[in-house]
């Protein structure tokens, strides 16, 4: 087994962090797929992407779920049978799942100089200079990033739009959270996120307050 890093957020929501270092073969040991999870298996060419693939399923096991208890919507979304919610996320050799009664969303990036030239797509001018051009730019656009697709991904809805719908506030790396509005449907709800910082990748997670 190869968890990483274990997160207790709250007595009703836990994540956990997978290293891929095993083979292919060793990570498909012991794991069943259904049927339409193994036609989306089977039809990925890339090694990486099957590594995230089953190492997920190991988290699975490890909050006491299987393939069997996961069912995907029209969008993509996750969704566990038993009513609890759950996001996942895969990026290089990481993985992560959280578990929550409450809404969830998790994402990990790779921390990449190329992230400041897409930034614009993503974040607001005003947002985007407040972070500043020290070297700690790639470091805080990465956490901007994966905080838009942690909420992206607790919402599931189309039409959620990184640059005009969610606006993350300005914080200190050493604080390790900040907040986040998003506006969709003409409602405006605030956000707390956490992320963390490990081997060059971003961690964060948001959580729903109700």
């Amino acid at each position: 087994m190869s968890i990483y890093k274990r997160i207790t957020v709250d007595e009703a929501t836990s994540a956990l962090i997978w290293k891929i270092e095993e083979t292919l073969e060793d990570l498909e040991d012991g794991i069943q797929l259904t049927d339409y999870c193994r036609s989306r298996y089977d039809g990925m060419k890339s090694e990486i992407h099957k590594k995230g693939f089953m190492s997920i399923r190991h988290l699975l096991q490890v909050f006491g779920y299987s393939d069997f208890d996961l069912s995907y919507d029209e969008k993509g979304k996750p969704h566990l049978k038993d009513g609890r919610h759950i996001s996942i996320t895969h990026s290089y050799e990481f993985t992560a799942v959280i578990v929550s009664d409450k809404k969830v969303g998790i994402d990990i990036e790779k921390q990449r100089d190329k992230i400041k030239l897409i930034a614009p797509k993503f974040t607001p001018i005003e947002e985007y200079k407040a972070l500043g051009t020290g070297e700690d730019l790639v470091r805080k656009l990465t956490i901007v990033w994966g905080a838009k697709e942690s909420l992206y991904k607790l919402y599931g809805k189309k039409g959620l739009l990184f640059l005009h719908d969610i606006f993350v506030e300005d914080f200190n790396i050493s604080d390790q959270k900040t907040t986040a509005r998003v506006t969709h449907d003409q409602k405006v709800t605030n956000y707390t996120l956490n992320f963390m910082e490990f081997e060059n990748f971003t961690c964060v997670y948001a959580l729903a307050h109700e």
